[in-house]
């Protein structure tokens, strides 16, 4: 991404914001309309809407841990960590829009889970897709930001761009 750096800087808190906000809304709908273990069908049955407080990380992973190790591994480390890439992203003068784009999808669905654990304690996980055998987790917005930037850094990777943030 090249030009004036201020627009740069703008468009990426933008993406991040939208991340951000996209989550936090579609999880406060979840948390107001949908009853915890609720299951409803959206698409037949391989759409589900329900309402799961996850108190882990992915895929509840860390549950079971003592708190101050939850409160260091779920929110302190992943606080500093977003906040180093996102400091990384801001300050790069030039970069690859798609590394950039991919980078803001992670910084915001990281945020938005964050704010879950921080605020309620837990993540709010609503979605789940079962099409034949395969069945996914249940997951948000913020997962699906994350998940698609992720994957977007590995093609990028995979296509042989040097990756610098």
């Amino acid at each position: 991404m090249k030009g004036n750096l201020t627009v740069y800087r703008f468009y990426i808190i933008a993406l991040v914001l939208l991340n951000v906000g996209c989550d936090q809304i579609s999880k406060g709908v979840v948390r107001e309309n949908v009853k915890s273990r609720d299951y409803i069908e959206l698409v037949n049955d391989h759409l589900i809407l329900t309402n799961v407080e996850n108190t882990g990380a992915m895929l509840g992973f860390g549950a079971n841990f003592p708190p101050v190790a939850k409160i260091i591994l779920l929110q302190i480390l992943p606080v500093m960590v977003l906040i180093v890439l996102l400091f990384r992203v801001l300050r790069k003068k030039t970069a690859d829009t798609w590394l950039v784009l991919a980078f803001a999808f992670v910084i915001g669905g990281g945020m938005g889970n964050l704010i879950d654990r921080i605020f309620y304690g837990s993540v709010t996980d609503f979605f789940q897709i079962r099409l034949g055998i395969f069945k996914t987790g249940i997951f948000n917005m913020a997962d699906v930001a994350v998940t698609c930037g992720v994957l977007l850094i590995l093609l990028l990777s995979l296509s042989g761009k040097k990756l610098t943030i």
